[in-house]
């Protein structure tokens, strides 16, 4: 597409558009199921109080919890994929909004199950689980059942339920003001061209070759952020408070632990991956001087760690070539991934290509029970980084994709800690394969900087995140002020820690621990860093053996067991360093391998 002009999304041909047909033809179906919704969901009160009276009267409700649960996916996913095409669509925004509203009262009706269920003597609950009735339910209630002493009274969960939203309000002051207050004026790119600065465009500011432009904008842009520093770090504690309050509420004995207590992670694996990262930060280092070295700098601060080091790479990749790459690239998987994959991005119309005005920037994948695995683009054949990012939404939808075939609804769902490596999988084959096939030297310097980078940003910073929600929540939970200066100076230690000692760490760094959307999602950042861990070994294990059997058995596990059991299961064990320190060892081989290159 060409970047002189954004078309509307009127504009875009519809075979570059995803079919959505298969969730609704039109949005009077997406009305009709809404209304039966609106019209259904308090049905459930029927079984209130009695499902402690048979195997078969608890089936009954799950079963129609299941019904309700299959048509909000098919309502939730319409409504988000209209608006991400398009949210300048009033009609969409109103689907959605009208939507979410009444997903509160839907959840405020089926509140009472979970008590329930707890309440159901330990013997009982026993034979309830023997009873052929709950034979599809036995992995789910035992799930379930696992938070007994972390599920309140009926009326305490419903109270949970109604105080979300208020509780959890902070959110979306931190996402109003950082995306609609907030404004960074206007900054001469390296063209000498004005463009605005924005939280999007900074990165795009970070990665430009003059090194005055990149100055510029990170302090520019950190300026507006300062201006605002105390309502942020006011929203940021407000928002680790919440999470203590959580954690209480339900009787866990710290945020964290409340955190992994869902997946089944011990704190233990938390601990190691910070530990493990914190004892090979020399390779960082190194790495940083490289930079520093290649990009001619006196001194390397945080506006020079993202521009690439390999200058004058111009690719011009369309789709159908990006989609042929990505399918050479996973070749070890069998035909029918391929296959599948193949057809789905060429001809299954699953992805949304191109970008248009009003749709959401960057990418995702979106896939449910009964509906196709979409991925959304926003696809450029001059950047070269596009093809990565189709391999990794690629990873997501072809995880949905098995796991559905091979699961019932109540077992296929992954949680996130399994779905970064299916992903970051995907981005480890190519890298591997066009490494191989490629004979140009330039060629190959840019993909290392790249797998570098990625592992920089998704290992090493990830983790250093991780630490920083570990220590501002332990502070909390310890009753210490949570403050401006106490988040900035636990972020600045952390700085110097991660950095080294060769790199300047400006004093507006300290603020970007009060820009990161994941602190609001807290002790989720860490799955990032155990899932690119997780892929790069069992990317090995089958570019090694030639024998994917296992990795596929891992993409139908979906979500019928704790993670840390799957990924044993598939040859990982995350409760070991080993996975996050043969991740780092690839680390420091690239950067070696980038040295001989262009150092």
């Amino acid at each position: 597409m060409s970047s002189a002009h954004t078309p509307l999304r009127t504009e875009i041909p519809e075979s570059d558009k995803w079919d959505l047909a298969p969730l609704y033809v039109t949005d009077v179906g997406w009305e009709e199921d809404f209304s039966k919704l609106q019209n259904s969901y308090d049905q459930v009160a029927k079984f209130r109080g009695l499902l402690v009276e048979s195997p078969a009267r608890l089936a009954e409700c799950l079963e129609f919890e299941k019904s309700i649960d299959l048509l909000v996916d098919q309502l939730n996913q319409y409504a988000a994929l209209t608006v991400s095409g398009d949210s300048s669509n009033a009609a969409a925004l109103s689907r959605e909004a009208r939507l979410e509203s009444l997903l509160v009262r839907v959840s405020e009706a089926f509140s009472f199950i979970s008590p329930e269920i707890q309440e159901i003597p330990d013997a009982r609950f026993e034979e309830f689980l023997m009873d052929v009735a709950l034979g599809d339910w036995t992995t789910p209630l035992r799930r379930l059942r696992r938070r007994k002493k972390h599920t309140l009274t009926a009326d305490g969960e419903r109270l949970l339920a109604l105080g979300s939203s208020a509780v959890r309000g902070h959110s979306e002051t931190f996402s109003q003001l950082t995306n609609v207050d907030m404004l960074f004026g206007t900054l001469k790119d390296e063209e000498g061209t004005d463009r605005e600065l924005t939280q999007s465009s900074f990165s795009s500011f970070l990665q430009q070759r003059d090194p005055t432009v990149r100055k510029a904008a990170f302090h520019q842009f950190y300026k507006e952020f300062s201006e605002h520093r105390f309502t942020l770090a006011s929203s940021l504690a407000n928002s680790v408070r919440a999470d203590v309050f959580y954690a209480r509420a339900r009787n866990h004995t710290s945020a964290r632990e409340s955190a992994l207590f869902a997946d089944d992670v011990p704190t233990s694996i938390y601990d190691n991956l910070i530990s493990t990262v914190r004892g090979n930060l020399d390779a960082l280092f190194r790495y940083f001087e490289l930079r520093r070295r290649v990009l001619n700098v006196e001194e390397i601060h945080h506006y020079d760690t993202y521009v690439t080091m390999v200058e004058n790479i111009k690719t011009k990749v369309s789709w159908s070539e990006a989609v042929e790459r990505v399918m050479a690239s996973l070749t070890p998987l069998g035909a029918e991934y391929t296959d599948t994959l193949r057809h789905g991005l060429l001809d299954g119309r699953w992805s949304d290509r191109y970008e248009n005005k009003g749709k959401r920037s960057g990418a995702f994948s979106y896939g449910t029970y009964s509906s196709p695995p979409y991925i959304m683009m926003n696809y450029k054949a001059d950047v070269f980084s596009d093809v990565y990012t189709l391999a990794h939404e690629a990873g997501h939808s072809m995880h949905t994709w098995y796991a559905r075939r091979a699961q019932l609804y109540q077992n296929y769902g992954y949680p996130i800690f399994l779905a970064e490596v299916a992903s970051t999988f995907n981005e480890v084959l190519l890298t591997e394969h066009l490494l191989k096939t490629s004979d140009d030297p330039t060629m190959k310097a840019f993909i290392l900087n790249r797998q570098i980078d990625d592992i920089r940003g998704t290992l090493y910073r990830q983790t250093m995140f991780a630490e920083f929600e570990r220590e501002a929540h332990s502070a909390e939970e310890s009753g210490e002020a949570l403050t401006l200066e106490s988040f900035k100076a636990i972020y600045r230690k952390l700085l110097t820690d991660y950095f080294g000692p060769r790199f300047t760490v400006d004093e507006q760094l300290e603020l970007e621990c009060l820009r990161i959307p994941h602190f609001y999602n807290a002790f989720y950042v860490y799955k990032y860093a155990t899932g690119l861990s997780a892929a790069v070994a069992l990317a090995t294990q089958v570019l090694e053996s030639g024998d994917a059997s296992r990795y596929l058995a891992f993409l139908r596990s979906g979500g019928s067991r704790f993670p840390v059991e799957t990924l044993r299961d598939a040859g990982v064990d995350m409760s070991t360093p080993a996975p996050i320190q043969a991740t780092l060892d690839l680390f420091a081989r690239r950067v070696s391998e980038l040295e001989t290159l262009i150092g």
